[in-house]
C-alpha cells in the first residue's frame, strides 16, 4: 500500500504558499498526498486603497478559490494583521496548535533571510516551534505528534547570507498552467496590488484580458523566478533526469532541508524523496 504523506506550508500571507509551493503541491495532491496551506496574516494590507476588513474577507474567498484549483485539502488564513507579524510567545503557541492539529510529515516555510518582515517573523515562529512541537508540557491541550515532522524552506533567490541549498528540486512544467490558474484566483494581488507595484494599474484592464494574456503576464512576473530556479538547479536536474530531459525543464521549485525539529534527521536522499512525485 502506498504511503500517504501530509504536507503543511506555513506562509506569511495569502498567496505566499501559492507562489512558492504551488506547483509541487499540485503534484503531491494528484499523487494522493494531503496538502494544507496556512497564511499567518490575513492579507489586510495587500492593496493600495481597499478597506482592510473588506480586503481580508476578500482574500479569504480568493484563497478558498485557489485551494480548489490546487486540489489541496485545506487553505487556512489566520487572523493576524499584515505587517504586524512578530515571533511572540502567543503566536508561537498558535503555530504549535496549527502543526499539532494537522499532524504533518513535512512543514515548509520561508527562510529567515527575506525582504519582508512578516516572512522573517513567520520563519522564526516556525523554527521556534520545530523542536517545541514535540515537548508534551508545552501547549499540553494539543497532544504532541506520533513522530516529529521534517522541516524545510521554500525557494527564494536571496544571496545574503547565501543562496538556498538545492536539497530537493521538483520540475513543474507539467503543472505550470494549473499553478497560474490558481494564482489567477488571487485577483486582488496579481491584478491589483502587485500590478500597482509593477506599474500596470490604470494602464491594463485585466478583467477584459483573455486567459492566454493573463497567463503570459503571470509567467512573465512570477513564472520567471521559477525559470531562474530551474537554471540554478540545472546540474541537479540533469543528474536526476538525464541531460536531455534535465536541460528541457523550464520551471522548477527548490526546497532546503531545515536541520531543526526531530532528533532523527533524514539523509539527503530521504529528504529529496519526500518531494518525489
Amino acid at each position: 500500500m502506498k504511503e500517504v504523506r501530509r504536507y503543511l506550508m506555513i506562509g506569511a500571507h495569502p498567496d505566499d504558499a501559492d507562489i512558492r509551493f504551488g506547483g509541487t503541491a499540485i503534484k503531491l495532491a494528484k499523487a494522493g498526498h494531503v496538502v494544507k496551506f496556512v497564511s499567518f496574516c490575513n492579507g489586510d494590507c495587500g492593496h493600495f486603497s481597499m478597506e482592510k476588513n473588506m480586503l481580508a474577507a476578500r482574500r479569504r474567498l480568493e484563497s478558498e478559490a485557489a485551494k480548489e484549483v490546487f486540489g489541496i485539502s485545506a487553505y487556512e488564513v489566520l487572523d493576524h494583521h499584515d505587517c504586524e507579524a512578530v515571533p511572540s510567545l502567543e503566536n508561537r503557541r498558535e503555530i504549535i496548535r496549527v502543526i499539532r492539529e494537522f499532524q504533518p510529515d513535512v512543514v515548509l516555510t520561508h527562510r529567515l533571510c527575506d525582504y519582508h518582515a512578516d516572512h522573517r517573523a513567520v520563519s522564526q515562529l516556525v523554527l521556534d516551534a520545530s523542536y517545541m512541537v514535540q515537548v508534551p508540557m508545552f501547549c499540553p491541550e494539543y497532544p504532541i505528534l506520533p513522530q516529529a515532522p521534517v522541516f524545510a524552506y521554500v525557494y527564494d533567490d536571496f544571496s545574503d547570507p547565501r543562496m538556498i541549498r538545492k536539497d530537493a528540486v521538483v520540475p513543474i512544467d507539467d503543472v505550470m498552467e494549473q499553478k497560474c490558474r490558481a494564482l489567477d484566483c488571487q485577483k486582488s494581488q496579481f491584478y491589483e496590488w502587485l500590478a500597482f507595484e509593477l506599474g500596470y494599474w490604470g494602464k491594463v484592464d485585466f478583467n477584459a484580458m483573455p486567459w492566454e494574456e493573463r497567463y503570459a503576464y503571470l509567467l512573465k512576473h512570477w513564472g520567471s523566478r521559477y525559470s531562474k530556479a530551474a537554471d540554478y538547479a540545472r546540474t541537479e536536474l540533469c543528474a536526476r533526469l538525464g541531460a536531455k530531459a534535465g536541460n528541457a525543464v523550464q520551471y522548477a521549485e527548490i526546497f532546503e532541508h531545515c536541520p531543526y525539529g526531530g532528533r532523527k534527521m533524514p539523509s539527503h536522499e530521504e529528504f529529496a524523496m519526500l518531494f518525489e512525485v
